[in-house]
């Protein structure tokens, strides 16, 4: 069982393994397909606001008073006239920066920060939209560290180009637009070297801002959606992020999953990075009781295989254990048969050797008395011939018997090749009327082609002639015997074969005596052996067949021998029975 059990606990932890993989595959694929859509959100956002503050501005130059105060350069009539427009559009449009600078790229006026001008614009945006005269945008860096989606337009008039208006958004509003679309937070990272220090700190002041200028090595958050900042965004997870990684963290009772996106500004520089936070804390539960329920399932299957394997096994052991019984059983009893076999062995050759011996005994009694006799009449010749004849007769069926227990011997000598058992019958019926002096009619009822068969020809004449001899002593002068050869099956299987039967018309057979038959020395006549149905039964098994006998209802006897149609018709000693047949009765 061990073995089983350690493979079936391999595969159930590849099982779980690859659940969990499979797992983590699809928590990753859901964040790439959110932060995906956020990049797409990102662009798309930025074109709308984009589009929006272009249509604000082209509208703001067909506004005379904002259009005279500009064109005299003068702050206060620009900051009366555009003052109520610019709170409008910070108010409904989260428009934070709006600029007027002269033709010198000089500001005039910041209305987000009235306080500040005077400073000439450098940034990238408004320097192309005075070298290309057209409308620019992009993200840049602020002068206050804010990170801005900026659209610079020219203004022009019938005497050159009034100056320069410039628009923005800062990240921070988008950042919380998305957030709230994609239920996703956004940490907007810019790198220090774009961004100094000191510009930074300023910013905060003026804006009043919270922010930690050393929480991370080179970078510095300038707009994030969620606050605090989570302490497991670090340097080395940033650092892990950028290689394309994903970052799977605990806060508190929430699971957050971070990605990271590059950020460029106008001139197409990487100036920082945008980090997405997804919170995966009904996804990691629905996760970890995904996982929990394939062990159960995994251990509740692995345990019922084994349960089953055990079970299934405990049957075959208590079979093996059946059959092995069995088989000590049948040895025992294959070991009792061939004790059994041995000993009707021994019965039937003691059982031989004395019907031998009282065959054999009676006539040399006799011989011996007469010899006895012969010597007390020495004196009288007629009397010493005729005990000498007496003496004669018992040797002669001393002789006799002898010569029958040769011919019965005879029979073990096995020689099968194909015949023609028709042409065998009438060989038999001659050899039959010239030994039989009585002259008993034969009727043979054969077919009328040949019966070529595979057996001994000379052991099948035997047998043969030795029914006839039985039938011809059972019947009268002038009651004829049937020799009859017809296709029969086998009566067990439905081989294909012959039925040789011998009948007869005499007085039949006593029921009583019908198992005793084919018994060894078993007889009814006073000058049988008992031999003859003997040999005929022997010569049936060699040729794999047998031997019937039945009454018939108006009297008489049929005796009938089986043979197949198609035997491979072993040698003598290798059938069944016959070595042991030879030895009992004819060796």
């Amino acid at each position: 069982m061990w073995p089983l059990a350690l493979v079936l606990a391999f595969v159930l932890l590849v099982f779980v393994a690859a659940t969990y993989f499979l797992q983590v595959q699809v928590r990753d694929r859901a964040l790439s397909e959110r932060v995906n859509a956020v990049s797409r959100l990102v662009s798309q956002k930025l074109d709308k606001d984009t589009n929006l503050m272009r249509a604000v501005l082209q509208t703001m130059q067909g506004i005379p008073p904002i259009g005279t105060a500009f064109a005299r350069q003068d702050r206060q009539a620009l900051l009366v006239a555009a003052g109520p427009m610019f709170d409008s559009l910070r108010a409904q449009s989260r428009i934070t920066h709006l600029y007027f600078d002269n033709p010198e790229l000089v500001n005039l006026v910041r209305l987000h920060s009235p306080t500040e001008f005077g400073d000439e614009i450098t940034r990238s945006t408004t320097v192309q939209a005075r070298r290309q005269n057209r409308v620019t945008h992009g993200l840049e860096l602020g002068a206050l560290g804010t990170l801005t989606l900026r659209v610079v337009s020219p203004w022009p008039s019938a005497n050159g180009v009034l100056g320069y208006v410039e628009m923005g958004e800062e990240i921070g509003h988008l950042m919380q637009e998305i957030h709230d679309s994609l239920a996703v937070d956004l940490f907007v990272l810019v790198d220090k070297q774009f961004l100094p220090v000191q510009q930074w700190h300023h910013g905060l002041d003026m804006l009043q801002r919270q922010g930690n200028w050393n929480h991370f090595a080179d970078q510095v958050m300038v707009a994030n959606t969620a606050d605090p900042t989570p302490v497991a965004l670090n340097d080395a997870v940033l650092a892990y992020l950028r290689g394309g990684a994903t970052h799977v963290f605990t806060q508190g009772q929430q699971t957050m999953h971070l990605a990271l996106l590059p950020m460029d500004d106008a001139n197409g520089r990487r100036i920082g990075d945008l980090v997405v936070m997804r919170d995966i804390s009904g996804l990691q539960k629905t996760f970890q009781s995904s996982i929990v329920t394939v062990i159960l399932m995994s251990l509740g299957v692995g345990a019922f295989v084994l349960g089953l394997f055990y079970v299934a096994l405990d049957r075959v052991e208590r079979d093996y254990q059946r059959q092995h019984d069995l088989e000590h059983q049948l040895l025992r009893l294959d070991t009792e048969h061939a004790r059994i076999l041995q000993i009707e062995k021994l019965s039937a050759l003691g059982t031989m050797v004395g019907e031998i011996a009282h065959q054999l005994n009676n006539p040399l009694v006799g011989v011996v008395n007469l010899a006895q006799l012969a010597q007390r009449e020495l004196g009288d010749p007629d009397r010493t011939r005729e005990l000498l004849a007496e003496i004669r007769r018992a040797g002669e069926d001393c002789h006799t018997f002898i010569a029958a227990m040769l011919r019965f011997a005879k029979v073990s000598k096995f020689d099968c090749h194909p015949a023609n058992l028709t042409q065998v019958i009438a060989d038999t019926v001659l050899l039959f009327h010239q030994t039989v002096r009585r002259q008993i009619p034969v009727e043979l009822a054969l077919p009328a082609h040949p019966v070529v068969l595979s057996m001994d020809p000379i052991l099948m004449r035997h047998a043969l002639f030795n029914l006839l001899i039985n039938a011809a002593q059972a019947s009268a002068d002038d009651q004829p015997v049937v020799i009859s050869l017809t296709p029969t099956p086998h009566a067990e299987t439905g081989a294909p074969g012959w039925l040789l039967a011998v009948l007869d018309h005499g007085h039949g057979i006593d029921p009583k005596v019908l198992d005793k038959l084919f018994v060894p020395f078993f007889t009814t006549r006073s000058d049988g052996t008992g031999l003859g149905l003997p040999v005929v039964q022997h010569v049936a098994l060699l040729h794999q067949g047998y031997v019937t006998v039945s009454a018939l209802p108006a009297g008489g006897t049929q005796f009938a021998i089986w043979l197949p149609q198609q035997a491979t018709v072993p040698s003598a000693n290798s059938l069944p029975g016959t070595s042991d047949v030879a030895q009992d009765f004819g060796g």
